[in-house]
């Protein structure tokens, strides 16, 4: 039998030996692990009320989803306004939906539509900032502002969130799944490493510290977030190994405690924990039926993704969806009808479908707001092309669950899907309703680095929703 002296002696003779990649990881986890308060330390308390939706899902598409061609046919209208798709019943009497989303028909049920959102303008950037933050840009007529996050910038809603949640949760509050950029591209797809991150998608004046943990990569691959995957030669059973003397050695050193949460932290996040917890950055687990249901491809992966994080405690997951190959993701000024046929609308109708599905066989759905929009909608009239262009008048929000009341359709647009008949509905309005079902105020106070105060939003909530 080994004296006590002579077993830590060997303990730390294994941990030199050994242990550096569980330190490393540690060390390079984003920013928020380590900046979290230690287990001892006092924790802020919530700014959350009674909100029957614990976390959000936003289902972003980055481009402009054309509303005329999804949500919102107009089948009386000229050809030369309504496309070659046709409406489709729902399960829903009264309400119609693209025949292109024949799974999501029958879900109607569980969602709404509200068709007279309209927004300041249709250029891309400042209605991506504003559709993310919910204030102008200082130039919001100019389409060609790609500068990067600025610490200036208003912070993103689930920048927001982070910042009234904070308190040291093992997981981050916002994640994006990627993080809002431009792409350069090669047949539509990403260069790894090419992304130019957009103003929108960060804790702008918040800091660094509320920033979105971004998964950049493919969704359940190894390499989705590198700062969590191990070095290729540490397996689970080594990195556990390691785990357990740093445990031993840690013990009776206070001063060792910070990194040990951090570690914690990160052995939770990378799967290694010998807590028997699933990793929920990977989509280690999840059953091969339910994969295929959501579809194997980055779409479905990432709500896939999102559901699990979701589940994990993560407040707000934004799938920033722009990854197309027949047209420059949403952005469909040419090829409209041809990559919504072929890919944009058929990933929509399975992955969305497939979400709502699982969240509600789960019985997440009512815990779980859901919400799918873009920086604008598209022009009625089709162009030279076979495409529609900007077009910020009108557009359709889809909204599910979180508590909110679905089977429903909001506010109207014109006969050939122009302007709307209602009252329109701002962006901002859309905000407000997701703080209220998240039991937030709309209106509450944030301030900036210069102690300038500002309520997180400016818009009203839409009770027809609520």
């Amino acid at each position: 039998m080994l004296l006590p002296f002579a077993g830590a002696s060997y303990l730390r003779r294994e941990f030199l030996r050994s242990g550096p990649g569980l330190a490393a990881i540690g060390y390079t986890l984003p920013h928020w692990v380590a900046a979290a308060p230690a287990s001892n330390a006092p924790v802020a308390q919530s700014s959350r009320s009674a909100g029957r939706a614990r976390s959000c899902i936003l289902v972003y598409l980055l481009g402009g989803p054309p509303h005329l061609d999804m949500f919102d046919l107009k089948p009386e209208a000229p050809a030369e306004i309504r496309g070659p798709f046709r409406p489709i019943a729902t399960s829903v009497a009264g309400i119609e939906i693209c025949e292109h989303f024949p799974q999501l028909s029958r879900l109607a049920d569980k969602y709404a539509l509200v068709r007279s959102v309209s927004y300041p303008n249709s250029n891309h950037t400042p209605m991506i900032y504003y559709t993310l933050t919910g204030r102008p840009t200082e130039r919001p007529e100019e389409d060609n502002d790609v500068r990067p996050p600025q610490r200036t910038d208003f912070p993103h809603v689930g920048s927001i969130l982070s910042k009234l949640d904070e308190g040291g949760s093992t997981m981050p509050t916002y994640v994006a799944i990627p993080e809002v950029a431009t792409r350069n591209s090669i047949s539509g797809e990403f260069k790894r490493g090419a992304r130019l991150p957009l103003r929108g998608g960060s804790a702008g004046f918040l800091g660094a510290r509320f920033d979105p943990f971004p998964m950049n990569g493919e969704p359940g691959e190894a390499d989705a977030v590198p700062a969590l995957t191990s070095p290729l030669e540490v397996s689970r059973d080594r990195f556990e190994r390691r785990s357990a003397l740093l445990e031993f050695l840690n013990r009776p050193m206070a001063a060792s405690r910070d990194f040990d949460e951090v570690r914690h932290r990160a052995a939770l996040l990378t799967g290694a924990s010998s807590s028997g917890q699933r990793a929920p950055f990977t989509l280690e687990g999840e059953p091969a039926a339910l994969r295929e249901r959501y579809g194997n491809h980055r779409f479905g992966k990432s709500l896939l993704m999102a559901r699990r994080l979701v589940e994990a405690g993560v407040s707000l997951v934004a799938v920033h969806f722009n990854e197309m190959t027949v047209c420059d993701g949403w952005d469909t000024h040419s090829k409209n009808f041809e990559g919504l046929q072929s890919e944009l609308l058929p990933m929509v109708d399975q992955g969305l479908s497939a979400l709502l599905d699982d969240l509600d066989q789960r019985g997440r759905l009512e815990q779980t707001l859901v919400l799918c929009l873009g920086e604008f909608g598209r022009t009625p009239k089709i162009n030279a092309n076979a495409g529609r262009d900007h077009w910020g008048p009108c557009s359709t929000t889809f909204v599910a669950g979180g508590g909110t009341c679905p089977g429903q359709v909001i506010g109207a647009s014109d006969k050939i899907g122009a302007y709307p008949t209602t009252e329109p509905i701002p962006p901002v309005d859309v905000h407000a309703t997701m703080y209220h079902a998240l039991g937030i105020n709309p209106h509450h106070v944030i301030t900036d680095p210069f102690g300038r105060p500002f309520e997180i939003c400016t818009g009203s909530v839409i009770r027809q929703l609520v």
